[in-house]
């Protein structure tokens, strides 16, 4: 048995930044991962053929650098070899017309694709992106501050003393906009939306799904504005960094340590037991970066104490499930549309806003996608370190999916499990990439398929292939993360608290839950 200041259950990147943290302040720190690798859902591995590194989920770094964890550990990051690869071309979608548009740091440019499109929106989106530095300070303080009481004041005041009523207004409602309601208000082109539109689906946000519109309007101006970033040679860069800085302020990592139970003394969390036997003690704080449901059941098995915390965290909603196919390939996609696509990050596959809805319609009656929305990532045309020369990978992620399968709304594959279907699916996916690219079969080397099932497996906390670990609709987000009154990272129980994708301010690679509380525990 050994004593350590803090256990964190789960080595994902929230978990990492906050151990790391709590570390440099002097704390004892101890990690149990029940996978033989860390990272959680940010990892690289050779999933294909050696010498191609594939993400396993996250890909786009740009939250983490941009982070406050970055701002505040930069040097001490980058000497743990922290290292990025910035995108000039961020994202682009192609359509069956055989038309596209893309963003990219070059405002003529982004501008100008555009204006082939509508010039009263090409002028819509300089007014747009003349406008964000005012409107991200807002928006960036609300995701970047505690969800309290006195940080919800402070951002208040500071929005109404520098905008004033009328521009205060403007900002929640942005904040409570769907995306189709936010798009058909600033653009009049069909193209230009659905382009947009793709990076609520990167969420839970369909396009008439309420507090969706902020997310698909931080993206696409920061991309614009400021580019995007990845990890050089993989996302898993940001987790050896992020393990070199625990180790090396006296922190200790165990992997292939399952956590079976958290134990309670007098109403405190007081340490674990392994799956092996082995128990270890905290005796300032256990943080457990888990789903909620893990949590009420199964490492509390007698509860929390507390009725409506363990009935909320039973009731915490997934959203859509998702298929990961990485692909080890010859050479990259020829797009039908224009080789200047084969410079992008990403390229997404949607041709509307309906197209979106009714995919994500389907998903959620249990129907697999007759069109589900692609998002193809080509990550070696910004970074050829993860394949061999001239040798490149693809990442698709496909959204949405049910975990369950009732149905297919094309009619051709009879209702199974994943494990019967997954590479028949694949072949839909892969069918719809031809269209835009035709020849891709053709470059294929190597190919590996994750289905929802799949994903879970790798990871508990994708919970039916939920890559962002629970719906943000507007009931389960801000101060209903990840329920009433327990947005803070706290729970019933003393000293025992939640980090993760699934408490605020949620999904992506920022870092932001992990870092916010251990500020909280630790100080800043």
């Amino acid at each position: 048995m050994s004593e350590f200041d803090a256990i964190f259950i789960g080595a994902g990147h929230n978990s990492l930044a906050c151990a790391a943290h709590l570390a440099i302040k002097g704390w004892k720190i101890g990690v149990f991962e029940r996978n033989s690798t860390i990272g959680g859902a940010v990892q690289t591995r050779e999933f294909t053929l050696p010498g191609f590194r594939h993400d396993f989920g996250a890909m786009n770094l740009s939250l983490f650098a941009g982070s406050a964890f970055h701002r505040k550990y930069a040097n001490e990051l980058k000497a743990q070899g922290l290292e990025f690869a910035p995108v000039a071309d961020c994202f682009a979608s192609a359509f069956p017309d055989g038309s596209w548009l893309g963003v990219g740091t070059d405002l003529e440019k982004t501008a100008a694709r555009i204006a082939a499109f509508s010039a009263a929106d090409a002028a819509a989106w300089r007014r747009l992106v003349a406008a964000f530095p005012s409107e991200a300070e807002h928006l960036f303080r609300v995701l970047g501050s505690p969800m309290s009481a006195r940080a919800l004041a402070g951002t208040g005041w500071n929005l109404w003393r520098k905008k004033g009523m009328s521009g205060a207004l403007d900002t929640i409602r942005l904040l409570l906009s769907s995306p189709r309601a936010w798009l058909e208000e600033n653009f009049e082109s069909p193209h230009v939306r659905a382009t947009l539109a793709t990076w609520g689906m990167h969420l839970d946000f369909a396009p008439d799904i309420a507090g969706g519109a902020v997310f698909l309007y931080l993206e696409s101006m920061a991309n614009q504005s400021f580019g995007m970033v990845l990890g050089k040679g993989g996302a898993d860069t940001i987790i050896r960094a992020l393990s070199g800085m625990i180790t090396s302020a006296g922190g200790q990592s165990f992997t292939g340590a399952e956590v079976a139970e958290i134990t309670v003394s007098s109403g405190k969390a007081s340490g674990i037991r392994l799956a092996s036997g082995e128990t270890h003690t905290a005796t300032k704080a256990l943080i457990a970066g888990v789903a909620p449901m893990a949590l009420t059941g199964k490492l509390l098995p007698n509860g929390s104490g507390n009725a409506g915390f363990d009935t909320a965290m039973r009731k915490f909603k997934h959203a859509p499930g998702t298929m990961m196919i990485h692909l080890a390939l010859d050479d990259l996609p020829d797009w039908r549309a224009g080789a200047e696509l084969r410079r992008f990050a990403y390229v997404h596959l949607s041709p509307s806003l309906d197209a979106m809805s009714r995919t994500y319609q389907q998903a959620m009656a249990g129907m697999l996608p007759d069109e589900p929305v692609l998002v193809v990532g080509q990550p070696t045309a910004i970074d050829p370190s993860r394949a061999p020369e001239g040798k490149h990978v693809l990442w698709v992620q496909v959204r949405m999916l049910p975990a369950e399968i009732l149905g297919d709304a094309a009619g051709k594959i009879a209702p199974a499990h994943w494990d019967q279907i997954r590479e028949i699916y694949a072949e839909r996916v892969l069918d719809i990439i031809e269209v835009y690219a035709p020849g891709l079969r053709g470059k294929i080397l190597g190919r590996a398929v994750f289905s929802p099932v799949d994903l879970e497996r790798e990871n508990p906390n994708l919970v039916g292939g939920d890559q962002i670990c629970g719906s943000h609709h507007l009931s389960q987000n801000f101060l209903y993360r990840p329920a009433r009154g327990y947005a803070g990272w706290n729970t019933p129980i003393g000293n025992l608290h939640l980090t993760g994708a699934a408490t605020w301010p949620g999904a992506g690679t920022g870092a932001a839950s992990g870092f916010m509380l251990a500020q909280q525990l630790g100080g800043r």
